[in-house]
């Protein structure tokens, strides 16, 4: 049996059976038939609760006479989002503000939950960082269809070009196609990579130094590691952001 917190624990008591069940049913074996419930994946679903909760609070308390203070935050936060998308993507960045958003708050709670006693951060797991990673490589090539249609393949073929022989184009996009694909699956392993390592070794050195000296020094640990939360999940969110605009670019 794994170790489990007692969260995760708690869920497969309740959910165990039927979860391995349905993994049977795909014909997935899982690796503790008693305990198919990951911790990580038990601090996703924590988290997705918790801002599923705030969110309808947010969302019942909206006043546009007398907003409250968790209304000022995320006005504050949706603002923050927006200028930094428009200032890389341009004036057109609204409809994606809401997906830069979530990802940002996601990611952020997934890092800082780990300082919670009898929590751990999920992101310090590398399926759930790989997993961002695939909802945001999915999400700008969907904008780059969305935006240019069918037209957004030729961005694989390297740049434009109009008045070029064809003998010339061939050899090269016979070269770039490799290339742009290799590019943009690469940034599937650096979004991944990138956000694991960060929380792994800020999660383990908070650990050792908290085994080794209880008092006073782990807070020190603790502060950097709250920096580190924020700093990946914004890294996170801004090259989003920088694929997003790449994408939707009016020369693709």
């Amino acid at each position: 049996m794994p170790e489990q917190l007692w969260f995760t624990e708690i869920l497969n008591r309740l959910f165990g059976g039927p979860v391995t069940a349905f993994l049977r049913a795909l014909h997935i074996e899982p690796k503790y038939a008693q305990a198919p419930i990951s911790n990580s994946f038990a601090m996703e679903l924590l988290v997705f609760a918790f801002l599923l909760i705030l969110f309808l609070l947010v969302r019942s308390r909206l006043s546009v006479e007398s907003p409250g203070g968790l209304q000022h935050t995320f006005e504050g936060l949706e603002g923050f989002v927006l200028s930094q998308s428009r200032e890389i993507i341009g004036h057109h960045s609204e409809p994606y503000t809401a997906f830069f958003a979530i990802v940002f708050v996601f990611i952020l709670i997934c890092n800082l939950i780990g300082l919670i006693p009898g929590f751990e951060s999920p992101t310090g797991v590398p399926t759930v960082p790989l997993g961002c990673a695939i909802c945001a490589f999915l999400y700008y090539h969907a904008q780059g269809f969305k935006h240019a249609g069918p037209k957004y393949l030729l961005h694989f073929f390297g740049p434009p070009m109009e008045g070029m022989p064809i003998y010339a184009r061939i050899p090269l996009v016979v070269l770039m196609l490799p290339i742009e694909l290799v590019s943009h699956f690469a940034r599937l392993l650096s979004l991944t990579v990138r956000l694991w390592a960060n929380i792994f070794a800020g999660d383990l050195v908070t650990l050792v130094f908290f085994s080794m000296i209880p008092i006073g020094i782990p807070i020190i640990f603790g502060g950097l590691h709250i920096f580190v939360a924020f700093l990946q999940a914004y890294v996170f969110m801004l090259l989003s952001i920088i694929y997003v605009s790449g994408a939707v670019a009016d020369e693709h």
